[in-house]
């Protein structure tokens, strides 16, 4: 396949520190491009798919290589650096705690406003698609941000094999609830109504940005990074982004979201990087593009929707992104 015009959204492989240096592991595997094959919930096995394991290598169409000066993340940094309050507060508690989650067998419960609801394994999920690698920036909440190479396929080839309907303006998502294996979820001092939720408008599930992750660094996903599939909105603070989805819901009114819930005022429900608007208790005109430490606190400056405006902003035209913060 030729590619005559480099996507605006992709980063490059410089951007990302090579995964030997990290862990010595072997290199990535890239995949001949197969045909696409969207539209039917049960099409062709596709040559390039694989049921992610985690740990195991899979095969994926390489997306154009470009330069950039951005900084790099560390595969250290994007596995042990993470928010999953399934498994605690701190930010090694993920990587310490994960494993003890059960990946398989995995399935989605698909329902609402759509033609075809069901219960769908990983494998029904997985088995149509060409796998896609994606080197997209994370932007937190939080302030602090990494640039990491995804593996996975567009939301929008997903959405369509459930046939929504037309009074299906949303899109609703939620994460694994299995206390007995998600210490965070049977922790007292939670403050979190299990289980995370999150949620996109339809246009924003449609858009060619949104991109469900099945691996990242050229591998199955690990568990602390959302295994075996999640959800990666570049656009939008990281929470947006939800891991370890077991329900897809199809609906006509917005979906209560997690952090909405807990603190509207600080969470909205479309949460798109904006340094125009600082949360309540600090600013986010910059971010900490990790690593970062004492003697590199490596700051940068934040850009509106993460620097995929030409992409997205016209999803908010006519919008008071103020007030839809």
């Amino acid at each position: 396949m030729i590619i005559k015009k480099r996507p605006s959204w992709a980063l490059s492989h410089a951007d990302v520190t090579p995964e030997s240096v990290f862990l010595n592991r072997r290199r990535f595997m890239t995949g001949l491009a197969a045909t696409a094959v969207a539209g039917s919930v049960l099409p062709r096995w596709s040559a390039a798919a694989q049921v992610p394991v985690q740990g195991e290598a899979l095969s994926y169409t390489a997306m154009p290589r470009f330069s950039t000066d951005e900084a790099k993340t560390p595969l250290k940094d994007v596995t042990h650096y993470n928010n999953f309050f399934e498994f605690g507060t701190g930010k090694e508690d993920p990587a310490k705690y994960a494993d003890e989650m059960v990946v398989d067998p995995w399935s989605v419960t698909v329902e609402g406003e759509c033609g075809k609801p069901g219960t769908y394994s990983l494998e029904d999920l997985v088995k149509p698609v060409d796998y896609q690698e994606r080197i997209y920036r994370l932007r937190c909440v939080e302030a602090w941000s990494m640039v990491i190479p995804w593996i996975g396929f567009p939301l929008a080839d997903l959405i369509k094999r459930f046939e929504p309907n037309s009074r299906a303006k949303y899109v609703a998502f939620e994460t694994l609830s299995d206390p007995k294996h998600m210490r965070g979820q049977r922790s007292f001092f939670s403050t979190i109504d299990w289980p995370y939720r999150e949620g996109l408008r339809m246009d924003e599930a449609m858009n060619e940005l949104s991109f469900m992750a099945v691996g990242l660094y050229g591998k199955a996903l690990p568990k602390q990074n959302g295994a075996p599939l999640r959800l990666v909105v570049p656009w939008k603070y990281g929470f947006k982004s939800i891991k370890s989805i077991v329900r897809i819901r199809f609906q006509e009114t917005e979906p209560k979201t997690s952090w909405n819930m807990i603190a509207p005022q600080e969470y909205g429900f479309y949460s798109n990087v904006n340094p125009e608007v600082d949360h309540p208790r600090w600013s986010q005109k910059r971010e900490r593009r990790l690593p970062s430490g004492l003697l590199s606190t490596n700051w940068i400056e934040t850009r509106k929707f993460n620097g995929y405006g030409e992409q997205v902003a016209d999803l908010y035209k006519g919008m008071d992104l103020k007030k839809y913060f």
